[in-house]
């Protein structure tokens, strides 16, 4: 039997809701912080709870359908996108934030069937933006539709783009130099703290392009339907097309000024892929 996409998107946004109440009135208390790879990239009890709420909400009306999750494959499971219908999910994208109750945290699951995203959420319930995308049918922020910019010239663009949660001085050297580059063509350069927000900035018109390397899945699969339902373009940094499990993206609000970015970058390959 088909998968009723309207009901599937009906029954996630009930669960996105939620768990979106449970990250708005914890984010400004304190939280029990835990260290994963470094100092810098966190775990906070608020991402395991969401996770769970979502993935256990799932899997009691679709048993069949596969996960990858930030966190149980930070815990030790291997991400495998397959054919079958899969949510890629980010309980808490912008833990960092969430930690220091900066207000830019957010939500993103998308699904995947066939290897072909059908639905997107970006949801930041302390700010109440509710970013949503359904393939062929449009990007919306609660309910309004949203395009992109569609702007085309490096030196009128606004960027998004984040250091990341490694360190790691090769990639520091990379980020550091693509950030030197820019900073001095764009019209500037901004950081939410979050890369699933930071691409539903471009889908909004707010952000022109956004870039990063050593992100994950499911830090950039619901954007990515999000962006191009909003008119624009992913696709890989270097110029090809994006694959959601190399830990790399470029999104931006027209192709001519992807390729002028791409013209630009330095690349870095992040290992291990996802």
């Amino acid at each position: 039997m088909a998968l009723n996409l309207d009901e599937c998107y009906d029954h996630v946004m009930g669960l996105v809701e939620q768990a979106g109440t449970i990250i708005a009135e914890r984010n400004y208390n304190e939280k029990a912080v835990v260290e994963k790879s470094s100092n810098i990239d966190l775990l906070t009890e608020t991402d395991q709870q969401v996770e769970r709420l979502l993935m256990d909400g799932i899997s009691g009306k679709y048993p069949d359908h596969r996960f990858i999750g930030e966190e149980e494959t930070s815990a030790g499971k291997q991400a495998e996108l397959t054919d079958a219908p899969t949510w890629i999910i980010d309980p808490v994208d912008g833990t960092m934030n969430f930690v220091h109750s900066f207000p830019h945290s957010c939500i993103s699951i998308a699904l995947l069937v066939e290897k072909v995203a059908e639905i997107a959420i970006i949801y930041n319930p302390i700010l109440n933006q509710k970013f949503t995308a359904r393939r062929g049918k449009g990007a919306f922020m609660n309910g309004k539709a949203i395009r992109v910019s569609g702007e085309t010239r490096l030196e009128h663009s606004l960027v998004t783009t984040e250091f990341g949660t490694s360190r790691e001085e090769e990639k520091t050297t990379v980020v550091l130099e693509n950030i030197g580059k820019l900073v001095r063509v764009v019209h500037g350069m901004r950081s939410l703290g979050s890369a699933a927000l930071n691409m539903a900035m471009v889908a909004l018109g707010g952000a022109d392009f956004n870039y990063e390397y050593g992100i994950h899945a499911w830090d950039i699969a619901a954007g990515d339907l999000l962006v191009r339902e909003a008119g624009g373009v992913c696709l890989d940094p270097a110029g090809g097309p994006l694959d959601l499990m190399s830990r790399r993206v470029l999104a931006a609000s027209s192709q001519e000024l992807a390729n002028k970015v791409v013209a630009m970058l330095t690349q870095y390959y992040p290992q291990p892929r996802d």
